[in-house]
């Protein structure tokens, strides 16, 4: 299963990415975290020291080698060059197992507390002006466009804050995602930008209260995004201590068991692999006609493989014979 964690900047949508990522892991579940926010802070937040962050490969700064990887011998795309983050898998295509013998997660999945962080990248000073952070997302949303994730395994992805989440389609890549809100009126204000988006793709939702202190904040809380309202966490003493380097005791009781309702409704979604494929479909046919077709010099509408399967049996094809199977 996906999941994404969105919020506005500072309610804590990093900090409930990592403890919801740690407590998937202690259950020994398979757990690749991304952190695809601007600000990165998701593999401190698990535990992993500065030094080793720095050293941690981006997926942003090797997004050829992964076009050139996941293309495969897919003929509807021609080059690596062709290939924009929206381009849905095809019969060719090489796909993903979570955490499998391929060099994606080879070279950019980097264990810490039993999970296997993966980073976008930094915006640095060479990108100023010229590029955009959603160019590093792309990386992202190639990844799971051909990821086949199965029963039990997890996808945790720490994203950008706000509603700029909603600035490509990977917004539409998850089975799950968890909105983060404080009790306050800027807090809620996400909730509403994002509720508008989410219901006109069919994107499903759950809000999770953060930094809560009592009864008066659910309530404000539960006025204000109604039944969308799925639990509640308090304020962290042993965040806070983590936060500060001192790593003792454990997470609140309370804080414990709303994480394991947060994965009890993950649990329950039922994923669609061709409700999936259509997604990445329609946002592929949206980009090539604003702007990748113009880009690559192509219609890239006609890298759309109408044959193709999504899911497992794609996924054991592709084991079996390495992509894909080819069109006839």
């Amino acid at each position: 299963m996906r999941i994404a964690f969105v919020g506005k900047g500072g309610s804590g949508k990093t900090t409930l990415s990592a403890l919801f990522a740690r407590h998937l892991a202690d259950s020994g579940a398979p757990v690749v975290a991304i952190d695809g926010d601007i600000n990165q802070h998701l593999g401190s937040a698990l535990g992993l020291d500065e030094r080793d962050l720095v050293t941690t490969p981006p997926l942003g700064a090797h997004l050829a080698d992964i076009k050139e990887y996941l293309r495969g011998d897919n003929p509807l795309i021609t080059s690596s060059r062709t290939m924009v983050k929206t381009t849905p898998p095809g019969r060719g295509s090489r796909l993903l197992r979570l955490l499998g013998p391929d060099p994606v997660h080879a070279r950019h999945a980097r264990e810490v507390a039993g999970v296997h962080l993966m980073v976008t990248g930094t915006f640095e000073e060479e990108d100023l002006g010229v590029a955009c952070y959603h160019s590093k997302l792309g990386a992202v949303e190639l990844y799971l466009n051909h990821l086949v994730d199965g029963a039990g395994e997890y996808v945790v992805v720490d994203m950008t804050a706000g509603a700029d989440s909603f600035a490509s389609g990977l917004f539409t890549r998850f089975d799950l995602t968890f909105l983060v809100a404080e009790p306050t009126r800027k807090g809620v204000s996400v909730y509403r930008q994002y509720r508008e988006h989410a219901a006109e793709f069919g994107v499903p939702i759950a809000v999770v209260g953060n930094k809560v202190t009592g009864e008066e904040d659910i309530a404000f809380l539960r006025e204000h995004v109604g039944d969308d309202l799925l639990v509640c966490l308090t304020h962290s003493d042993w965040v806070r201590a983590r936060e500060q380097g001192r790593d003792t005791g454990s997470l609140e009781p309370d804080n414990h068991h709303a994480l394991g309702r947060l994965r009890a409704a993950v649990d329950a979604r039922t994923k669609d692999w061709n409700a999936f494929q259509q997604q990445a479909v329609d946002f592929h046919l949206r980009n090539a006609a604003a702007w990748a077709d113009k880009a690559t010099g192509q219609n890239l509408a006609t890298q759309i493989d109408p044959e193709f399967v999504p899911g497992p049996a794609a996924l054991r094809y592709a084991e079996t014979f390495g992509s894909a199977p080819a069109p006839a």
